[in-house]
């Protein structure tokens, strides 16, 4: 795992690294400030989990630097990339704070968050560019994806292998053990 690296200088915001984004992945910039996640939230204390986007594979979008988010996320997710994972850890001042968010999060609660940044993209205006622009835009957000979905496949697929590797691995060893309990138990 990667290590921590401490976001704020003063503890507030924790990041570290699940799973790296390729070399030439975007990050969200003041062009491209809207990002899309996946996230789920989880109460430091007691390891609850009190949101998520998993369970029914939507994204939470949102503005960086608007206020609109916990201030953690605007400060993690400017330092991410898209395909990135990373787990957040955010004391309560860069979380809920003293009032917390009732009822699923309590008053002062350190949060962590396991954060995929999906893609970032610019924010929409009144006076849209060109249909080319457009369909650039849109097929960026596409690449994008791509990009992201790819790796998740490999990894899927690297999982897959090292546990049909494992699994082979104890076939053999348990065969292996039958052939030599076979000649132990038999002389009397």
């Amino acid at each position: 795992m990667s290590e921590e690296t401490d976001l704020t200088g003063d503890g507030g915001v924790i990041k570290t690294i699940l799973r790296h984004a390729k070399a030439d992945a975007v990050a969200p910039t003041t062009d491209n400030p809207v990002v899309d996640v996946h996230y789920e939230g989880i109460l430091a204390e007691t390891g609850d989990v009190f949101d998520t986007t998993r369970e029914d594979n939507t994204v939470f979008s949102f503005e960086i630097g608007t206020g609109s988010v916990i201030k953690s996320w605007d400060v993690a997710l400017r330092t991410m990339k898209v395909g990135e994972i990373a787990k957040i850890k955010c004391k309560p001042e860069y979380g809920y704070g003293s009032a917390g968010s009732p009822p699923d999060i309590p008053p002062n609660a350190t949060l962590i968050f396991e954060v995929e940044l999906v893609a970032c993209r610019p924010r929409k205006s009144s006076n849209l560019g060109s249909a080319s622009e457009e369909r650039a835009r849109l097929e960026e957000l596409k690449k994008q994806r791509e990009i992201a979905a790819a790796t998740k496949e490999e990894e899927k697929k690297k999982r897959e292998e090292a546990k049909a590797a494992a699994a082979a691995r104890i076939q053999a060893k348990l065969g292996s053990k039958k052939v030599q309990g076979k000649g132990k138990g038999k002389a009397k």
